[in-house]
């Protein structure tokens, strides 16, 4: 079954989420895992891609877009709207609003949480709807270790 984890941010900006995406993504790489990031729309994606490009400059998040693809496909895949990746990766990092019908086939999800109210509102209800379907969902406060 699909594990879920939500973390929360203190911060309000969406740049703050973006840039905790990036490191997620870092970490799970270090992991050796696959992972798939979706957003909402085809300019969040291009600024997702921008972000893995700048995020850190000793590292590398080898990465496509769905809609440009290359191959060998990298560890690290972008789509947005109804943009399925093709089955093999481990985690999704949903920073969409909503979750992707197709969200059960990864062993995690990650959902990112920061302090702005249309965050906040959608995130709630993604929370709710994992709970109602009986996914087990946790959360990781990161206020309490980075204020």
């Amino acid at each position: 079954m699909t594990n879920v984890d939500f973390y929360i941010l203190s911060d309000t900006t969406a740049d703050a989420r973006t840039a905790f995406a990036c490191r997620l993504v870092d970490t799970i790489l270090h992991k050796q895992y696959r992972v798939h990031i979706h957003v909402d729309d085809a300019d969040t994606a291009s600024l997702i891609d921008e972000q893995l490009w700048q995020f850190r400059p000793d590292s590398y998040a080898p990465h496509m877009r769905l809609d440009a693809p290359i191959e060998p496909q990298p560890p690290v895949t972008i789509g947005h709207g109804d943009e399925a990746p093709e089955p093999g990766i481990d985690v999704l990092l949903n920073l969409a609003l909503d979750i992707p019908d197709w969200f059960s086939r990864f062993d995690r999800v990650a959902e990112i949480i920061c302090q702005r109210q249309d965050i906040l509102n959608a995130k709630r209800e993604c929370w709710q709807t994992y709970k109602k379907r009986g996914y087990p969902v946790k959360s990781h406060d990161m206020r309490k270790s980075h204020p």
